[in-house]
């Protein structure tokens, strides 16, 4: 069965979406998941939102439907404490 973000890896908005990632992981000194799939989830479901909304919501902590109001934009605000207190965000996206 294909996954909600197939049709979005690989695309332009996509490879923007993973480089923004991956500036993150270089300024935060962390680096992504080495489990590609894990990272092609995570940014796919992260490119979908953008493409919706415009912004980078976080599709591992977002309300289902996503709620703009409360919802929090990646890097979420507690990323930097979760990479200190386990190694890797909760989305497991960026790690140590």
């Amino acid at each position: 069965m294909a996954n909600s973000w197939d049709p979005v890896v690989g695309t332009d908005e996509y490879n923007s979406v993973l480089r923004r990632v991956l500036d993150l992981a270089a300024k935060s000194g962390s680096h992504l998941n080495p489990d590609e799939e894990r990272v092609q989830k995570v940014v796919g479901l992260m490119t979908m939102n953008h493409t919706e909304t415009g912004d980078y919501y976080c599709p591992c902590k977002q309300s289902h439907p996503l709620d703009t109001e409360k919802d929090v934009v990646c890097p979420c605000p507690d990323m930097e404490q979760e990479l200190d207190r386990d190694g890797y965000c909760f989305c497991k996206l960026f790690y140590r």
